[in-house]
């Protein structure tokens, strides 16, 4: 019986302190716990009011025949009583107005109070004066009030209540004798506490000796249990064991605790067993303030035992990892926030991560900064660091797709630090009465650079100053926009220039100054466009009209002076400006879908959506207009007449600059080439209820497409359905100078099928699954069913991991879910496939 009772449900709901004391009755002894057959006798346990809280308030009586005598009224027929906030009808009332008291037969019904009361009771008795009260054959809630002729909820947190008597001893406290309790709605709730007392007041409902009852079935005795009351209540408790199994990890037992610190924060802290690796522990704080400001951590970390693979070696992926982030407004234009994270072991976010996307990742960032904003002004302080944990290519090892495990060194890091980095950038600014625009980017930064075979010495300071000056000109509906810059930076180090087959990056103590003139000019000729109507062009996309507009444009860039960009250490974008002479063109095509033509749009007024970016008068047209944009696409590529660079080019390595970094995050350059990919990125709106996208970039050079991903997405009522395949055929990622250039070529295909909803009752199935096509292997998949009646719900996942030899694993995870109570279980709502 005791295993049978522990405290479970929710942190919301479960307490581990002391039952109250008893209550006592007027006489003196313990109130009594059996009830009595009539009004009348004496064993009805007697109300003890609270101070009165008479306020000189008189009662509104309204009723269809009345009586009236010293103050003492009989009222019939519809009876209403209004007092204060608190509303009493019935059938027939007796009330003396000077002693407040009262007494209620036939449907009576009292409402009111600010968590939204409600009793429904046969008959009973009241002191409007003193807010005391005994009612009979009670139903009733909190929380919940009439819109029309339903029901609805007032809160996140509905009560409600069944009694065979309710005695109201107070504003909001209340004693329940032989009653039930629950947040789901009556007559036939999917759970309920019932107990011979509930004692309740505005935060929460306690009792001693109470039976869960699950889909009407008595499943569980609690010697002591409470519930919440409170508007947005919680309630600081241990919830449910986490009781699992995976074929990596062994049985799993967790057990959690929650702590509501207060209404802004709150803290969870848990303790799992995994019987094959040892102990992990976690702990999640978040905290919620005035307007944006928030600040949520958590900490994770195992004490693993290792395992030793069938003819392998031991391995240990223990390890922590620990992330923050913060935000607070010191004023409307001013604020510090920041997303911190530490991980201290790439092998255990891989082997013990529950999400796929995290378990592959391996970038970590985290950031500080603090930033005033000011007529279009913007200073700000940051620091920040980057860490990637990689697998590094050995120099002098060639990789292929069987070698490329050989040869690497695992957890090889590159850390980027700026320590700090002060900033001031502004807007767009006139220059007096002419059409001319200023505008400046500058910063101040200390930086640091440590990977594999290289570590810049202390800290490397950088002073930038990048000035601009632009002349924005439109004529006949042709809009060119030109502007002139300067570059101007200073770094107190520097480096030898690289050489094929070197040893590795040299850092030199001499200063560098690195500068540049920069010229461009953008030059968009008038939208083409037509309007189709009452054609079949129409009807295929479900629209009265159809717009079709094409946007070309065309933009030259210059720029002249950097001669040293081989002595340039990389720490960040800045670090890669290089020469340029180039020439990018493009063209975007849109069509503009009007849904229902009224008097209030023309054809006309639905001109003026063509243009490239909407102003706020677009958008409110669109909205007028009931307008959405249901295909868009973009067609660009670049023509370098400097193919070189300025000579910042090395063949057999893959080379970025600021221009290729700004058209593509594809990198294609290994050798001075002339043109660039060709950039596709189509995006079509089919209906309301498909989305797809395809984007690719296709190198006309070689002849094949060194990116291509679509994403297709479905939903139709409870199904949904989704689709990805990304396939990049570039230039790989390489950190031992002197190592070849690498190529990063993978194919992987993932999908999502489902029908369901996680919050709707009824039953629910999904699966996702994402597969290496180019390995012919499976990566990850995931089942999970489910079933929600009114307000409860269950659902069990099977999932599975296969990431090589670092991982295979299988599991089993479910969750059960009571309304108002909380989730028990270890498959947690943010890895809901739903």
């Amino acid at each position: 019986m005791i295993a049978a009772s522990h405290p479970h449900l929710a942190a919301q709901e479960v307490t581990t302190q002391a039952p109250p004391a008893a209550a006592v009755s007027a006489s003196g002894g313990e109130a009594a716990d059996t009830l009595p057959d009539g009004p009348d006798a004496q064993r009805f346990p007697t109300a003890v009011p609270l101070p009165a809280k008479d306020d000189g308030q008189n009662a509104v009586i309204e009723s269809d025949t009345q009586t009236e005598r010293n103050g003492r009224y009989t009222l019939d027929g519809n009876v209403v009583i209004t007092y204060g906030d608190r509303v009493l009808h019935a059938d027939h009332i007796e009330y003396d107005e000077n002693s407040g008291d009262l007494t209620a037969t036939g449907h009576l019904l009292a409402t009111g109070g600010e968590n939204d009361e409600r009793i429904h009771a046969s008959h009973g008795t009241a002191n409007l004066k003193e807010q005391t009260a005994r009612f009979y054959d009670v139903t009733g809630s909190v929380g919940m009030k009439t819109s029309g002729s339903k029901l609805v909820y007032t809160s996140g947190n509905p009560f409600l209540f069944t009694g065979k008597m309710v005695v109201r001893t107070g504003p909001s406290e209340y004693q329940v004798y032989d009653g039930t309790v629950t947040s789901c709605q009556l007559p036939r709730p999917d759970w309920l506490l019932s107990a011979k007392r509930f004692d309740v007041d505005s935060e929460k409902a306690r009792a001693r000796n109470s039976v869960f009852h699950l889909l009407n079935l008595p499943l569980l005795y609690l010697p002591y249990v409470t519930h919440p009351v409170e508007i947005g209540g919680r309630q600081s408790g241990i919830l449910i064991p986490d009781i699992s199994h995976s074929s990596s990890k062994g049985y799993i037992l967790g057990e959690e605790f929650y702590w509501a610190i207060n209404r802004s924060m709150d803290l969870t802290a848990a303790l799992i067993y995994y019987s094959l690796r040892g102990w992990e522990q976690s702990a999640t704080f978040r905290y919620k303030g005035q307007g944006y400001d928030f600040a949520t951590g958590h900490y994770s970390g195992l004490q693993d035992r290792g395992y030793t693979p069938a003819g392998g070696v031991y391995t240990n992926q223990g390890g922590e990892d620990v992330t923050f982030k913060a935000r607070h407004d010191l004023t409307p234009q001013s604020r510090v926030a920041a997303d911190v994270e530490y991980l201290s072991s790439y092998a255990y976010r891989e082997a013990f991560s529950n999400s796929f996307n995290q378990a592959v990742s391996s970038d970590i960032l985290s950031i500080a900064y603090a930033v005033k904003e000011t007529d279009g002004f913007e200073a700000s302080a940051r620091a920040d660091r980057y860490q990637g944990l990689k697998q590094a290519a050995i120099a002098g090892v060639p990789a292929t797709p069987t070698t490329a495990a050989v040869a690497a060194v695992p957890e090889e890091q590159v850390r980027i630090f700026h320590v700090p980095s002060l900033d001031l950038n502004t807007t767009d600014h006139r220059i007096g009465a002419t059409p001319l625009l200023w505008s400046l980017e500058s910063s101040t930064s200390g930086l640091k650079r440590v990977q594999p075979n290289f570590a810049s010495g202390g800290i490397t300071e950088r002073l930038d100053m990048h000035p601009q000056i632009a002349l924005p000109l439109s004529v006949g509906g042709w809009n060119l926009f030109s502007s002139v810059a300067m570059r101007e930076t200073y770094y107190s180090r520097s480096r030898q220039p690289p050489r094929v087959g070197g040893t590795g990056t040299v850092e030199l103590t001499r200063d560098l100054n690195r500068a540049d003139v920069e010229f461009q000019a953008e030059l968009r000729p008038p939208v083409i466009e037509r309007t189709f109507s009452g054609t079949w062009f129409n009807n295929l996309f479900g629209g009265a009209d159809v717009r079709h507009t094409i946007e070309p444009v065309a933009t030259y860039r210059y720029v002249s002076g950097v001669d040293n960009f081989l002595n340039v250490l990389r720490f960040d974008d800045k670090d890669i400006v290089s020469n340029t002479n180039e020439v990018e063109y493009g063209v975007t095509q849109r069509l503009f879908v009007r849904h229902a033509p009224s008097k209030a749009c023309s054809l006309k007024d639905l001109e003026t959506l063509s243009h490239t970016t909407p102003t706020d008068e677009d958008t409110k047209l669109m909205s007028h207009c009931s307008t959405s944009e249901r295909v868009q696409w973009r067609v660009t590529q670049k023509y370098f007449i400097d193919s070189t660079f300025g000579g910042a080019v090395q063949n057999g390595r893959r080379n970025i600059f600021d221009t290729t970094l700004d058209l593509t995050g594809i990198a294609f350059l290994t050798e001075p080439r002339e043109i660039s990919p060709l950039l596709s990125r189509l995006r079509v709106q089919t209906s309301e209820k498909t989305d797809v996208e395809w984007d690719f970039d296709y190198d006309t050079g070689a002849k094949k497409f060194t990116a291509d991903n679509i994403f297709a997405d479905y939903h139709e009522g409870k199904a949904f359905a989704g689709l990805s395949y990304a396939r990049l055929n570039a230039p790989g990622r390489f950190y031992t100078d002197g190592a070849t250039s690498q190529v990063s070529d993978f194919s992987q295909l993932r999908t999502l099928l489902g029908y369901g909803s996680p919050t709707k009752p009824g039953f629910g199935l999904a699966a996702n699954a994402g597969f290496d096509l180019r390995q012919d292997a499976l990566q990850y998949a995931a089942l999970q069913t489910s079933y929600n009646w009114n307000c409860c719900g269950l659902s069990v996942e099977y999932r599975k991991f296969e990431l090589g030899s670092v991982r295979n694993e299988s599991s089993y995870r479910f969750n059960f879910t009571l309304a108002n109570i909380g989730t028990a279980g270890n498959l947690r709502r943010a890895e809901q496939l739903f």
